[in-house]
């Protein structure tokens, strides 16, 4: 039954991967994958075939255990659905508010303001937005705020993926020197493993280091030569902007901007700040006047049930099955560390790359490259469990880097990721074929430049 489970997840994962070729929707086998680990993990820890165990290693098994063990499985459940929904609602605030922002043309204010005609200027400017945007506002968002804007700015879907696949490197690099500008570096300084400052310091040379170098790369590549084949207008011309685009960009960046600083205050998590930035945005886009002469028969044009109807689903769907898929691997105790401690699936792969590879720093690489194949937020929980090593350690910089900007060597290796192949609909081979490499080489400059840095 443990090697069905587990058939379960890697044969789900190729379907997710052959998307395009079975003509078939990542969220199918997405959605499928993790129903049936569940539900075959339910049957198992039933019959008493296997243990489960929790987020706080205590592990319970159905025949000594009783109705304690059956309530430590629904919780657990409910904990991984918690932490799910956590993400998934995160990340319809920030879609809806970037919806909002679009009804209302906000994104044409910062498309006067880039006026790069050069393949090769527009992408600096992008990378060097998406690095600073995903620092402040997180990786994911800032992916779709600049996608939504790629859109505006480059008509040719094929030179767009190009852009697309860019900007996922820089907003993961950006994402990862900063405390907020990632899940894995967010929980790795919630659980006291790095202090913020320490980890900018630390992480802002390698970071940088792992979008330059990819996008030097990149432009010299025949897909960013030449210029961008449309007439960059004027945005002051008629039609091109409304009343309320100013306002509503500067609102909506403003209000996503504000969640970090709503969780530093209230220490909250960040859907609880993105709940109430959205509320702020949709109140004021309810009373406020796009155009001069706006009467109630074309307020549903620039209504937030639009943006709602804009949201790709299907991609939130997605991110429920591949999460919960991998939360039930977590969960499935599947062997016994050298201490003769009990640990799930995910715990146990760490154990042993740790016993079969003595060098730690080459264990955190490959860390890195396994964040690109699996969700990089169990990778980190599972480091965080097996190393005592103290705060601000140059252990926990190294895992911070590499789940960080692993993530970008496959498309659904992040959040950033995900999102860009939901909205552009980017193929996951040609993403393999044409990215990947130069993710690869950013992400090993900047390990080594790292390690050195580390060492001294």
């Amino acid at each position: 039954m443990t090697a069905l489970i587990i058939f379960i997840f890697v044969f789900g994962y190729i379907g997710i991967t052959l998307e395009h070729p079975l003509k078939m929707d990542k969220t199918v086998p997405a959605l499928l994958m993790a129903a049936c680990m569940w539900a075959l993990l339910a049957i198992g820890f039933h019959q008493g075939w296997f243990d489960v165990i929790d987020g706080h290693n205590q592990v319970f098994n159905f025949l000594n255990g009783g109705e304690h063990a059956e309530e430590g499985f629904s919780n657990l459940l409910l904990h991984h659905l918690g932490k799910t929904a956590e993400i998934l609602i995160f990340l319809i605030g920030a879609m809806t508010i970037v919806e909002i922002i679009d009804l209302h043309k906000g994104f044409d204010i910062i498309k006067g303001w880039i006026k790069a005609k050069s393949k090769k200027k527009l992408l600096w400017i992008m990378a060097i937005l998406a690095f600073i945007l995903s620092a402040i506002i997180d990786n994911l968002t800032a992916t779709i705020v600049l996608i939504t804007l790629l859109r505006k700015l480059v008509p040719n879907k094929t030179d767009r993926l190009w852009f697309a696949g860019l900007i996922v490197i820089a907003a993961n690099a950006g994402g990862a020197w900063s405390p907020i500008g990632d899940v894995t570096t967010t929980m790795l300084w919630i659980g006291k493993k790095v202090s913020a400052l320490h980890l900018v310091e630390r992480l802002i040379l390698p970071s940088i280091v792992a979008v330059v170098v990819p996008t030097i790369v990149a432009g010299f590549l025949p897909a960013f030569q030449g210029n961008i084949d449309v007439d960059i207008k004027d945005d002051d011309e008629e039609g091109h902007r409304l009343l309320s685009s100013k306002k509503m960009l500067f609102l909506g960046l403003g209000m996503i901007v504000f969640v970090p600083i709503f969780k530093t205050i209230t220490h909250l998590p960040p859907y609880i700040g993105m709940m109430l930035g959205l509320g702020v945005v949709w109140l004021v886009s309810e009373y406020i006047h796009p155009e001069e002469d706006f009467t109630e028969e074309r307020k549903h044009l620039y209504s937030p049930h639009k943006a709602l109807s804009r949201i790709e689903m299907s991609s939130i769907l997605f991110f429920l099955g591949i999460l919960m898929a991998v939360a039930a691997l977590e969960t499935l105790v599947y062997g016994v560390t050298a201490n003769g401690e009990q640990v799930g699936t995910l715990r146990y792969l760490a154990e042993i790359l740790n016993e079969a590879i003595p060098n730690q720093s080459f264990v955190i690489l490959l860390l890195g490259v396994l964040s690109a194949i699996i969700d990089n937020v169990p990778l980190v929980a599972a480091s965080m469990g097996m190393y005592n090593q103290p705060m601000d350690a140059s252990l926990w910089h190294l895992i911070a880097y590499s789940a960080g900007t692993g993530g970008s060597m496959l498309i659904i290796g992040s959040a950033a990721g995900v999102a860009a192949m939901g909205m552009e609909k980017i193929d996951f081979i040609w993403y393999f074929k044409k990215i990947t490499w130069l993710a690869a080489i950013g992400f090993v400059c900047g390990y080594v430049l790292l390690l050195f840095m580390e060492s001294l």
